[in-house]
């Protein structure tokens, strides 16, 4: 069994912020495997289903960011699974926009939600990073990662959310550098 968590914050306001692109990544993940319907679960919303031969559960927490740790937590002691089996979607301000790059451990890179994973679980879990691009000076980043995808970003965000998703077998079967391959494949052009 593996948790997939998605990082983001609660709320229809936040739903098309830059930080709640991991939110967004298990929704399509969802959708395209027809996970169960969400339920209220370790302080977030938790869905089941497969993924190829893998038990997946998805959980997005509902503690906002900064005590997103709390809610994996409890997930990974409920389920009696180790940080390893533990992958976490979340957005990216050192990777170009819709860049998608795999890593297993780490630092937080000053991510919040990373950081209180991190704090509650440890550093040996899977990292999905999800590039949002940098706004160029740090304290632009705020508001930045705060904000909506513009309207032109759109497109290249539903293509690449929509390779997440398709390729998301690789990812289950622990085949990350086929998974962020066929990714980038379907996502340049």
């Amino acid at each position: 069994m593996q948790l997939w968590v998605g990082l983001g914050n609660p709320g229809p306001q936040y739903a098309l912020h830059r930080h709640n692109v991991g939110f967004m990544a298990l929704d399509v993940i969802a959708d395209m495997y027809r996970f169960s319907p969400a339920k209220k679960q370790f302080q977030g919303w938790t869905q089941e289903g497969r993924i190829g031969t893998e038990k997946v559960i998805l959980l997005k927490p509902a503690t906002f960011m900064n005590e997103s740790g709390r809610s994996v937590g409890a997930a990974m002691r409920f389920y009696k699974l180790t940080p390893q089996d533990v992958t976490v979607f979340h957005d990216e301000l050192d990777l170009a926009p819709m860049k998608v790059k795999v890593k297993r451990g780490g630092g937080t890179a000053g991510h919040n939600g990373l950081r209180s994973t991190d704090a509650h679980i440890g550093p040996d879990f899977r990292r999905v990073r999800i590039g949002i691009g940098h706004p160029g000076h740090k304290d632009r980043v705020h508001g930045y990662v705060l904000g909506n995808y513009h309207k032109s970003e759109q497109d290249a965000l539903t293509d690449m959310l929509g390779a997440i998703g398709a390729e998301a077998p690789w990812l289950a079967a622990g085949d990350d550098a086929r998974f962020m391959n066929d990714v980038a494949l379907r996502t340049t052009g």
